[in-house]
């Protein structure tokens, strides 16, 4: 940790008249923790680090190994815009978390991402990755009465959410994240905020303050966003588009000017990595039960493992190339949806197309029909098969994944796998409405 940085947090404290710094960290599911500091523990914070008891997060330790420490990482450094500024400022810095020797946490799935970004920079890469996280707001958090019936792209003068959506971009930009778009979604009440693309644990740390101050604003106004993927019946669900590139110093790995599809060699092996690998990593990237309802045909979200450059139906579409823009090459994995670890899926994606790298596979060509319209022999034939249709599918496939134990660690891997076994139990036990209506009255 350099010496500047931490200078830096004191500097900014004292100037801004702090007086909590909260820690943030995430459990294996992607839930934000928190704690609190005062301005007075944070010397010996920045140093090494505070202790906290890990026994009651998800994916953490046991009782008897329960003291954890939470070493914050000084480049995270921000003020909470929505707190009170006047002589009670409140900032915040996320935290690695390490055992109290000092080593890493095997259960910290920042230090995940890290380790696999680090795993990156030795082949001599940088992962950027540019995520766009859709989402509902609705009256409450009781049910899914909407807020407009706008569509695609669309101005509602009336729309009490271009007013949120500004606000939460206007707050975003206030703690450091650069945002490219803001517009309304296809569904009623569906909302988009694309950040703009940076270095995967910048992005990572983004997404988890981006989810927080969506749902902070909406509070704030009297209204609830939820990043659950599929909410309403019929509509199109909430997915979060995966841009993602790899570069070599300042040029762009995935282009090559003389390819038909100007991507380069190891453009193509990476995007087959992701594409070979997509069913086992589909646990990690679209984590709950809900996710599945989400990935099913004929609302926008891919279900069939294929790519293409115009067409919205694939896994991975690869936007076209502008002249000039060689900087933008990159592939859109379309399957991870909002409510995921963010850290924990672009570890696994960066994972995946590192693997199609490392073995040298094999790009097929794109394939530019309309997947869903396809028969099934026709799928065949293109060998297109498809993506796990729920979360018990995808335990199955996860846990055979040598690919997915490796990334995550011994630790994370079994927690996550115990983890959602025991929700699909919890899951199919329910006796739902569909089924009162369907079999109450004729069986």
């Amino acid at each position: 940790m350099e010496k500047r940085d931490k200078q830096y947090v004191l500097e900014m404290v004292k100037k801004h008249d702090v007086k909590f710094i909260r820690l943030w960290f995430t459990d294996i599911l992607g839930f934000l923790k928190s704690f609190a500091i005062t301005v007075e523990e944070l010397e010996g914070a920045l140093e090494e680090g505070m202790g906290f008891d890990g026994s009651s997060i998800e994916g953490f330790a046991r009782i008897d190994e329960s003291d954890m420490m939470a070493m914050p990482d000084p480049s995270t450094f921000q003020l909470i815009p929505w707190r009170p500024r006047e002589h009670s400022a409140v900032a915040r810095m996320f935290c690695d978390i390490i055992e109290p020797d000092g080593t890493p946490y095997k259960g910290d799935p920042r230090r995940v991402l890290k380790d696999m970004v680090k795993k990156a920079a030795e082949k001599g890469y940088t992962y950027y990755v540019g995520p766009e996280l859709e989402y509902f707001y609705f009256k409450d958090d009781k049910g899914t009465e909407i807020l407009d019936k706008g569509g695609y792209f669309d101005l509602i003068p009336s729309d009490v959410a271009v007013d949120l959506r500004r606000e939460t971009v206007l707050m975003m930009e206030q703690m450091g994240i650069g945002v490219e778009y803001s517009h309304h979604e296809v569904a009623p009440s569906q909302h988009e905020i694309d950040m703009r693309y940076t270095d995967a644990l910048t992005m990572a740390d983004n997404v988890m303050t981006y989810r927080l101050i969506v749902k902070e604003i909406a509070l704030k106004n009297g209204v609830y966003a939820t990043f659950m993927p599929k909410p309403i019946f019929g509509e199109n669900g909430s997915g979060m588009h995966t841009h993602q590139s790899l570069f070599k110093g300042d040029s762009n790995a995935f282009f090559d000017p003389n390819d038909e599809y100007h991507l380069s060699d190891i453009g193509k092996s990476y995007i087959a990595g992701l594409l070979r690998h997509a069913p086992e990593i589909t646990l990690v990237t679209n984590q709950w039960v809900n996710s599945y309802k989400r990935l099913v045909p004929g609302y926008e979200a891919p279900v069939y493992i294929s790519w293409a450059r115009r067409n919205r139906s694939d896994l991975i579409r690869v936007p076209m190339y502008k002249p000039g823009h060689e900087k933008a090459t990159r592939a859109e994995f379309r399957s991870p949806d909002p409510a995921c670890n963010p850290y924990l899926a672009f570890a696994v994606m960066l994972a995946a197309g590192l693997e199609g790298i490392e073995k040298g596979y094999k790009l097929e060509p794109p394939v530019e029909r309309n997947v869903y319209e396809m028969t099934e022999e026709e799928r065949k034939e293109y060998g297109i098969k498809t993506l796990p249709a729920s979360l018990a599918d995808a335990i199955a496939l996860t846990e055979k994944s040598e690919l997915v134990r490796k990334t995550l660690g011994d630790h994370i891997f079994e927690k996550l796998i115990e983890n959602k076994k025991m929700e699909w139990d919890r899951y199919r036990i329910q006796i739902t409405k569909y089924e009162i209506d369907e079999y109450l009255p004729i069986l």
